[in-house]
């Protein structure tokens, strides 16, 4: 993802990509993206002149520190989705963006997907009422944990997938979420020695009395059509509105296989970066040169790790209830 967040800058008439932070930075080649220096870590690169603001594209787990590092030195930050995986880290990530007076956004890039935000402009004319249930399903075949990222075990399906579907339906529902239920399954990969689960199927109550449901499983075989199985079903009082992530626009079908490539996301048009990512990335530079809030506040951002933190407590726990305290979500309603 960094060399997808790197295009889109680079090719940015309002970004240029000036370093490079990573074990292996200084041995991978990022000529396509201009010329640039490398570092071995965040740190070094947060105390580079000529940097404004930071990506941080590390694994899920390894967010906060880099992202403080770069606060710290004065930068702005964009974030890869989740903003962090403990609601402490969270937190400290933004009394230290508040302190620093830098703008900081985690990157939930579904957001841009079109027909994403053509159903949040829906949803806020008010013709739809109120919500009632919500189900999201995000699943991967089994590619992703065992070939895809190295650090599957350092992860949950529900932190890598859910994270995108629980913005979303915060998002659209504008509720605060107050109870968790939520159950792990793991049979396959502990068979194959990445100690994750298969699988997490969460229940979400909110303050105003809908419910979602966030499916997330990663153990799909890889003769599916589609590397992802994804929709988003919204239930209001007067609507109903289904998004469908499987089929996106394109079929392919060949002597080996029949697919449906992916292209919402991630893609290219006239040789230039497309797709949401590209979007969503070039909205946090306009964000920071035009001094403007970015779409994705980080309290709705901690709202996301607090609802993960809690599934994972849950799960912990074979299913048990798990309150998210009050006093947690203390902070105003941003979605």
């Amino acid at each position: 993802m960094a060399r997808v967040h790197a295009a889109a800058l680079s090719s940015y008439h309002r970004s240029a990509v000036v370093a490079w932070a990573g074990s292996n930075a200084a041995n991978a080649d990022l000529a396509e993206f201009g010329p640039a220096r490398t570092y071995a870590t965040a740190a070094e690169l947060a105390q580079d002149p000529d940097v404004d603001a930071v990506l941080v594209a590390t694994p899920d787990f390894a967010h906060a520190e880099p992202a403080l590092a770069a606060i710290a030195a004065g930068k702005h930050v964009l974030i890869e989705k989740p903003l962090a995986t403990s609601v402490a880290d969270a937190l400290a990530i933004r009394a230290a963006v508040e302190q620093a007076g830098v703008t900081a956004m985690a990157l939930f890039n579904h957001r841009w997907v079109p027909a994403y935000w053509q159903a949040k402009e829906r949803i806020a004319s008010g013709d739809v009422g109120e919500p009632i249930l919500a189900y999201a399903r995000k699943n991967d075949t089994i590619v992703v944990p065992t070939e895809m990222i190295g650090w599957a075990a350092q992860t949950t399906p529900a932190w890598f997938l859910s994270s995108h579907d629980i913005d979303l339906v915060c998002w659209y529902f504008g509720s605060e979420p107050v109870e968790v239920v939520a159950t792990a399954v793991s049979k396959v990969l502990r068979g194959r020695d990445i100690d994750t689960p298969d699988a997490i199927q969460s229940q979400v109550r909110f303050d105003d009395g809908s419910v979602a449901t966030f499916e997330a499983c990663w153990t799909y075989p890889n003769t599916f059509p589609t590397m992802t199985d994804s929709f988003v079903e919204l239930i209001f009082e007067r609507a109903v509105i289904h998004l469908d992530r499987k089929r996106e626009q394109l079929e392919i079908a060949t002597e080996d296989a029949f697919e449906y490539p992916r292209n919402l996301l991630v893609n290219r048009v006239g040789g230039s970066p497309g797709g949401s990512a590209a979007a969503a990335v070039r909205h946090f530079a306009d964000a920071v040169l035009d001094g403007a809030p970015p779409l994705v506040s980080l309290s709705s951002s901690i709202r996301v790790t607090r609802i993960l933190e809690a599934i994972h407590r849950s799960c912990a726990e074979k299913g048990a209830p798990v309150r998210i305290d009050k006093e947690e979500a203390h902070e105003s309603l941003q979605v």
